[in-house]
This record gives C-alpha cells, sequence and structure tokens, in this order.
C-alpha cells in the first residue's frame, strides 16, 4: 500500500477555500483519506492524503484523469483558477508497512 501527500502552501487567506475546494471534488473519490490544514508549523499549508494499493494503481488513476472523461471534465471546471489560490506544492509517496 502507498500514501500519497500532496502539500500545498497557499497564499494568505486561501488554505480554507482550497481546502474545501477539495473536500468538494474530493467526496466520490474512494483513495481520498484526509484532507488537512494547519494547526502549527508553516502558515497556510492543505495536505491531501491519498491511499492506493500500489504505485502501479497510482498511475492508473493518474492515466484516468488524463483521459478527460465527463467526470474529470467536470471537475477540472469546478477546479478552475485554484492555482492562483497557492504558491508552490509538492508530491511525496510513501510505502506502507
Amino acid at each position: 500500500m502507498i500514501i500519497v501527500q500532496e502539500t500545498f502552501i497557499c497564499k494568505p487567506g486561501n488554505a480554507s477555500k482550497l481546502a474545501n475546494l477539495f473536500k468538494e471534488i474530493m467526496t466520490d473519490r474512494t483513495e481520498l483519506i484526509h484532507i488537512l490544514t494547519d494547526l502549527t508549523g508553516e502558515f497556510n499549508k492543505v495536505i491531501m492524503l491519498s491511499q492506493y494499493e500500489s504505485i502501479s494503481a497510482y498511475e492508473q488513476s493518474y492515466k484516468e484523469y488524463m483521459q478527460n472523461s465527463e467526470e474529470v471534465k467536470k471537475m477540472k471546471e469546478k477546479m478552475k483558477g485554484y492555482h492562483e489560490m497557492y504558491y508552490s506544492g509538492s508530491r511525496e509517496i510513501y510505502h506502507v508497512w
């Protein structure tokens, strides 16, 4: 099993907006575990945690996202402009023991 952690450092006032947007668009996604916002540490941080059976399952999910199905088109429409909410981001993938 793997955990994918995607971290976003948001512009001031946008962390809760981005977290709510992720929560809205990811509610039907079975791989989503949690959406987190900071209580301590670096300000304006949003973390999205997802879980997959394997790196292959993660790659398959990414391929499905790139196929631009109707579901993905709707998701992208809701996400329109989200890049303006954050300064930087990163993705880390962990193996669960």
